[in-house]
């Protein structure tokens, strides 16, 4: 960073009023901080680094006020850095700002391998931190977990469920499963007993179901793991927590249980019963029903949650959960992206897969497809379907992915809509100048200056050129939620 780059970084955040998730502000009118560790550690652990900024104050108007000794502060800063487990190598930038000077250090990325980056004088289970927002907070230890495992290459759907019964599987799933197999994987279809079939597989390990066999055969595997289920709920408004005119929190509730392939097809079925169906017109007069959210995507989203989440003992108690609220659709599994890698680059670069024994033994009931087609699919039949494009997003352990029906994106009436809500909604997809005035239905002008900029300046939509608020192909985009 160079000390313009600085520059520009203080005065954005001056005019947003905010600090945000790669940036923490610093003051040091009494000396250098007590403790810079947790903020190191935190940005150390996340894929965009960090910059900590020393000399600015948050309270009362983030003002730059300054630090007490540059040559100190950057001693101070390698020291605190060298504390860390593995170290860290910032990068340090001085410049002066109303007279004062202003320190900024840049926490670089550290590779996932080597995460997480904790202060030795803590170790690593009080010393790991991670980022949530502006906030630095401690890692739990199932985030400290996931890393050793990735780590250690741990396969924990492979884990030996040891009380549990091969007599309680569905022998006609399996009597499928082998024919596949033996279709399938020619190598196997001679020679080798259907017993060493589903050791070879996974399916089993010294005679007892491993927990992706169980996953994929049993007849009931919540008897062992209440919590490998899936929850669903339908909610009349748009939080948890809204209730309709007769107080009801929930318009459906259920609990889905039974093998992976049985509750795909049961939760599909819940989201099918539950969505709004809108019938249009076409071109040639003919009526058409379209369904609230398309079909495929909706699949696509299930199943990835089901096959993909994390089955550490460290998750076994968290279910996966739909829910559906009057303007979006939302689904959450427990586990982030395996080997880490970038949200932005999903569908477009062959990850790792969490749970390879499981997608494979899905993959020969056709279940899946395991060719790194879901998140193509969900984005290809939402454009087709006129909807704004998937969110995904990673929140402490769990992974999200959101639909929006556009059922708020409109202003039926400019003069008494909640046109911020709708802009923002709207900005969930990246517009023009020009669309947001045509979706307002006010001049550029006024749809700039009065209602996009304080939304700007509130750090709730951003541009995509940053550096050149004026360019023609500049685009504005709903900050995360």
């Amino acid at each position: 960073m160079q000390s313009d780059e600085l520059r520009a970084l203080v005065e954005e955040i001056q005019r947003q009023r905010s600090e945000r998730q790669t940036v923490e502000l610093k003051t040091t009118r009494g000396g250098f901080p007590g403790r810079i560790y947790d903020s190191i550690s935190a940005f150390s652990n996340q894929d965009e680094g960090g910059i900590i900024i020393f000399g600015v104050a948050e309270k009362p108007n983030f003002e730059a006020v300054g630090v007490y000794d540059p040559d100190d502060v950057q001693k101070k800063i390698m020291e605190a850095c060298g504390q860390m487990e593995p170290k860290v190598r910032p990068l340090i930038t001085l410049c002066e700002i109303g007279g004062k000077m202003v320190v900024a250090a840049e926490i670089p990325s550290v590779d996932r391998s080597l995460r997480p980056v904790f202060y030795r004088g803590a170790g690593r289970m009080k010393g790991s931190y991670i980022r949530v927002g502006d906030a630095d907070e401690p890692m739990t230890e199932y985030e400290i977990y996931s890393y050793e495992a990735f780590r250690k290459g741990v396969r924990d759907e492979l884990r030996v469920v040891a009380q549990a019964k091969l007599d309680f599987f569905d022998h006609e799933r399996l009597t499928r499963y082998l024919s596949a197999v033996k279709e399938e994987r020619r190598n196997l279809s001679t020679n080798v007993s259907d017993a060493e079939i589903l050791e070879l597989m996974g399916v089993v390990r010294d005679g007892k179901p491993t927990l992706a066999g169980l996953m994929t055969f049993s007849k009931y595997p919540q008897t062992y793991f209440p919590q490998l289920c899936v929850t669903a709920v339908v909610v009349p408004g748009t939080e948890i927590g809204d209730a309709d005119a007769d107080d009801a929190r929930f318009l459906d509730n259920a609990r889905i249980t039974g093998a992976i392939p049985d509750m795909l097809e049961e939760s599909i079925e819940f989201v099918r019963r539950n969505s709004r169906t809108k019938t249009v017109v076409d071109e040639n007069g003919r009526r058409q029903d379209r369904p609230e959210y398309p079909v495929k995507a909706i699949r696509e989203a299930i199943l990835n949650a089901l096959i993909h989440r994390d089955f550490s003992v460290y998750a076994e108690s968290v279910a996966v959960s739909i829910e559906m609220y009057r303007d979006r659709f939302v689904v959450r599994s427990r586990g982030g992206l395996c080997g880490g890698g970038s949200l932005n680059l999903l569908g477009k670069e062959r990850p790792e897969t969490r749970n390879p024994a499981l997608v494979n033994m899905l993959e020969l009931l056709h279940v899946c497809e395991n060719r790194y087609s879901g998140i193509p699919t969900i984005r290809r039949e939402l454009a087709l379907a006129g909807m704004a494009p998937p969110e995904f997003a990673i929140r402490r352990g769990d992974f999200e992915v959101t639909f929006w029906n556009n059922a708020s994106i409109s202003i039926a009436n400019p003069e008494t809509a909640d046109v911020s809500a709708a802009l923002l909604a709207f900005c969930r997809t990246p517009r023009t100048r020009q669309e947001l005035a045509e979706f307002v239905q006010k001049s550029q002008y006024y749809t700039m200056t009065t209602l996009v900029q304080p939304l700007i300046d509130q750090g709730k939509i951003k541009l995509s050129i940053p550096d050149k608020p004026k360019s023609s192909k500049q685009r504005f985009i709903a900050a995360e939620r």
